[in-house]
């Protein structure tokens, strides 16, 4: 084993900025299950920093800042609504998160359907043009080595 990580509950840790980052969290926490853990708000209302938790995983986001690190980012709106980066968040029940997503008026881009490898997912947005992919495929059980 490398000495290089860690030994911690989550290694990966994504990050991302919103323009409206309150409107964000509230979005993860109501729609995709995610579970406010630590939020540190600046004066004019925005979110110097968010941790977000899903199980064991968990995910860092802030307000899009005009920083020497906001300026590496860009947003997807940005972008053409293309990222070079998503998530896959592994649920028990692909079809209840899904029902969420389209109450909460996400945009869905792959469609729900079983995987020819195992589990059963779909793919979205959030309100803010984030990808994220959704499903009950587990790596770590599934197929591992």
């Amino acid at each position: 084993m490398s000495s290089i990580p860690k030994q911690t509950l989550c290694g990966v840790i994504p990050c991302l900025r919103y323009r409206d980052a309150p409107a964000a969290i509230d979005w993860l926490r109501d729609t995709l299950g995610f579970t406010v853990q630590f939020v540190v708000p600046d004066a004019d209302g925005s979110i110097a920093h968010a941790q977000l938790t899903f199980g064991h995983s968990m995910i860092m986001l802030g307000s899009a800042f005009d920083t020497d690190y906001g300026r590496l980012l860009k947003q997807p709106a940005d972008t053409g609504g293309f990222v070079t980066q998503s998530a896959y968040l592994v649920v028990n029940n692909a079809d209840l998160v899904y029902g969420r997503v389209l109450e909460a008026g996400g945009k869905i881009l792959l469609d729900i359907k079983d995987e020819d490898y195992g589990g059963r997912g779909f793919t979205c947005r959030d309100p803010e043009g984030h990808l994220w992919s959704i499903g009950t495929y587990d790596p770590y059980f599934e197929h591992s080595t």
